[in-house]
Parts: C-alpha cells; sequence; structure tokens
C-alpha cells in the first residue's frame, strides 16, 4: 500500500473543480466496481460546493449508481438544520437533491433544533460512524474524504493550536470557541480523517498560498492543521495556480 502525496495545479478555479469533478466521479464508478459500497466525506465551502455542483452538471454524473453510496461530513456548524451556514443544505442543493442517493445513506450532523445540546450531538454522530464501522472499528471505511483549507490552514473544524486538532481518542468533538463564525462547530477528528483511503485536498486563491507552502514544508500539523492531512494510500492536493504559489516544485505533478 502506498501514501502517496502529490499537488494537481490548475490554471483556475473553474478548471479546478471541473477537473475534481470529473476524477471523482470515475474514481467512485471503480470504487464501487472493486467494493460494491463507497463512503464519501463531504466538505463545506466555497470550493467544496462548487466541486458538487461541477458533479452535479457533468453528463457522466449518471454513471455512478448513487444508491451504493454514502455521504458523510467532516464538520458541521452546530445551527439550525434551515440555516444557510450548515454544509449539508448547500450539500443538497448542489447535488444530493438531484441524485438517486437513498435518504438512509445520507449522513448528516444533527442540527441545534434537532437535539439537546451539542455534546449529545457529537454523541450521536459517533454512535452513527460506529453503526456503520466494520469490525473492530469506530468508523466507516471512508473511500475519499475531502477537505477545505482555511488561511490559517485549518481542516474540517480543526484549528491551528486548539485542543480539537490534538485529540486522538475520540471520533468526533465539540468545538464550542471556534476562531471563525459560528463558535459552534461539530468535527471528526484527525484521526478519523486519516483512516480514510484518500484525502482530497480542494483550494483556491492566494490567501491559502502561505498555508499550504508551510504544510508541504513539514510545519507541525498543531501550528497548521492541513500539515497533518494523510490518507491511508493517497493525499492530493487540488489547487489552482494562485494557491500553489509557494509550492515546491519538485511537489507538483502532472494535471489531469
Amino acid at each position: 500500500m502506498t501514501n502517496e502525496r502529490r499537488v494537481l495545479v490548475h490554471p483556475d478555479k473553474q478548471a479546478l473543480t471541473g477537473s475534481v469533478a470529473a476524477r471523482f466521479l470515475t474514481k467512485t464508478v471503480d470504487i464501487l466496481d472493486d467494493l460494491g459500497e463507497a463512503n464519501i466525506v463531504l466538505t463545506g465551502g466555497t470550493v467544496g460546493i462548487a466541486v458538487l455542483e461541477a458533479v452535479n452538471a457533468s453528463t457522466a454524473r449518471d454513471s455512478v449508481d448513487w444508491t451504493k453510496v454514502h455521504f458523510w461530513w467532516g464538520d458541521e456548524r452546530f445551527v439550525p438544520k434551515a440555516s444557510e451556514d450548515r454544509n449539508d443544505l448547500l450539500a443538497f442543493r448542489a447535488l444530493i437533491d438531484h441524485i438517486a442517493v437513498p435518504p438512509e445513506n445520507v449522513h448528516a450532523f444533527p442540527a441545534s433544533d434537532e437535539i439537546e445540546s451539542i455534546d449529545e450531538a457529537a454523541a450521536v454522530y459517533a454512535a452513527e460512524l460506529e453503526a456503520f464501522a466494520p469490525d473492530g472499528a469506530k468508523q466507516p471505511r471512508f473511500d475519499i474524504t475531502f477537505l477545505g483549507v482555511g488561511p490559517d490552514g485549518h481542516i474540517a473544524s480543526l484549528f491551528p493550536d486548539r485542543a480539537g486538532i490534538r485529540e486522538a481518542e475520540a471520533t468526533v468533538i465539540a468545538v464550542r470557541d471556534s476562531p471563525k463564525p459560528p463558535l459552534e462547530r461539530l468535527s471528526l477528528t484527525r484521526p478519523v480523517l486519516n483512516s480514510s483511503d484518500r484525502i482530497w485536498l480542494v483550494l483556491a486563491g492566494a490567501d491559502k498560498a502561505s498555508a499550504l507552502g508551510l504544510a508541504l514544508a513539514g510545519a507541525s500539523y498543531t501550528e497548521v492543521p492541513v500539515a497533518g492531512a494523510k490518507g491511508r494510500k493517497r493525499t492530493v492536493f487540488f489547487v489552482d495556480k494562485d494557491a500553489a504559489a509557494e509550492v515546491p516544485e519538485n511537489l507538483i505533478a502532472p494535471s489531469y
């Protein structure tokens, strides 16, 4: 089993999202052929949702048997279900509402108006992960985990120099003091994210260049959380030219 880490650079955001969408559709078909089922972890953010919109717009969208795909989320804002801040709400609009995925295959985090407390929400999602895990594991076999990256290097809702990025035992954490609003969030922990066979980090814009450069230069993951994102088989950074400004040339692979 290899653990490759590479950077694929695209000329602009539109080319980036289209390329990731095409690669995602092809890889998901392959996973279903090999394993019969796929577990995909989604992210929010402008670029993450743009990828889902590109998947929905693709003529190859229905080449995937969506009835065999399970969707999860790497993190979520602990706000009411109808809030525009919800990652899952945006994902439904962008893709999930348009494909034949069974409702029971969509594993959203509890919303603040559905449950008594954020701690209970974290426990409920941890139990959901375990319910779909193979024997002896705490989470499903994740095939592809999408992650966005903040200008500060955060992934999911794991922020620099906070307790969440150091958590090694729990599968899900409650975040009460997010440095960006909203303050309350739920997040998978780094070991759970890194249990994925493939981590695909998708980022665009010059404001992401410094964090990406530091991560690939070997920064501490507690200071630059994206530096600690490593899939079991592959870790791929899909970026536009602006975000790649500080990436060493030797790490840039030919784009697809």
